[in-house]
């Protein structure tokens, strides 16, 4: 199991009021799962996410990741889990203007400590394995939308985590491009790759072999392909 939630609740206060935003949410996925979690917006899918991701705390609940109870960690804990355990692919890019390809892609490198020479070789191999290994000096505004994707799935790889997150990864792209990222992640899954996906996109959702619905908080489980309800 790589990550497991139990009675997670999450409440934001607005004013004099507390305004639930995640209800009773128990989740788990094993190792190797290809996971759409898909709602619409205000649905809370981007807070749990956000708590997945371990970029926010549940207001109560339990939470396994990787072995780890992470809500009982220190915070430099927490962010080496992240680190060593999630890579996370944004609807748009977050790629560093200024850096080339090869560049941005070897970031998560720099803070866990790799040294220049193998921070490159494994930034370009990273970039290789997407499709983009002629691209590595270009700046991001030299790429396409689809390249700019594939380079943020590179650089969510290349410290080899266990779990790739990606946040409506097709949202600023266009159906062609979509098309190749969602390709993408399906090889990676096949290399043994946990992904998980927020989306609100159905047709998205569809190319995992799970679906995880979230309305108003609240989680419910489709049956999967080739089971019966």
């Amino acid at each position: 199991m790589i990550l497991k939630m139990e009675h997670i609740y999450k409440d934001y206060i607005q004013g004099k009021m507390i305004v639930p935003v995640l209800k009773d949410i128990n989740l788990e996925v094993e190792e190797g799962e290809y996971v759409a979690i898909m709602g619409p917006s205000g649905s809370g899918k981007s807070t749990l996410m956000n708590i997945i991701g371990c970029l926010d705390k549940p207001t109560k609940g339990t939470f396994f990741l990787d072995g780890q109870k992470v809500l009982e960690q220190k915070e430099n804990q927490v962010a080496e889990v992240r680190l060593r355990s999630i890579g996370f692919v944004f609807q748009n890019f977050q790629l560093l203007p200024k850096l080339t390809a090869l560049d941005n892609v070897a970031l998560p490198l720099i803070y866990a400590g790799v040294k220049k020479k193998e921070r490159r070789k494994r930034a370009k191999l990273a970039l290789e394995r997407v499709g983009l290994g002629d691209r590595l000096d270009f700046v991001p505004n030299q790429l396409s939308g689809g390249q700019k994707q594939r380079v943020a799935i590179a650089r969510a790889m290349v410290n080899n985590p266990k779990i790739l997150l990606a946040d409506e990864p097709t949202g600023a792209l266009d159906s062609k491009s979509s098309h190749q990222v969602m390709e993408l992640f399906a090889e990676l899954n096949r290399e043994g790759v946990t992904v998980i996906m927020i989306t609100h996109d159905a047709h998205v959702a569809e190319c995992a072999k799970r679906i995880v619905d979230i309305f108003d908080g609240e989680i419910s489980e489709r049956t999967r392909k080739g089971e019966t309800a």
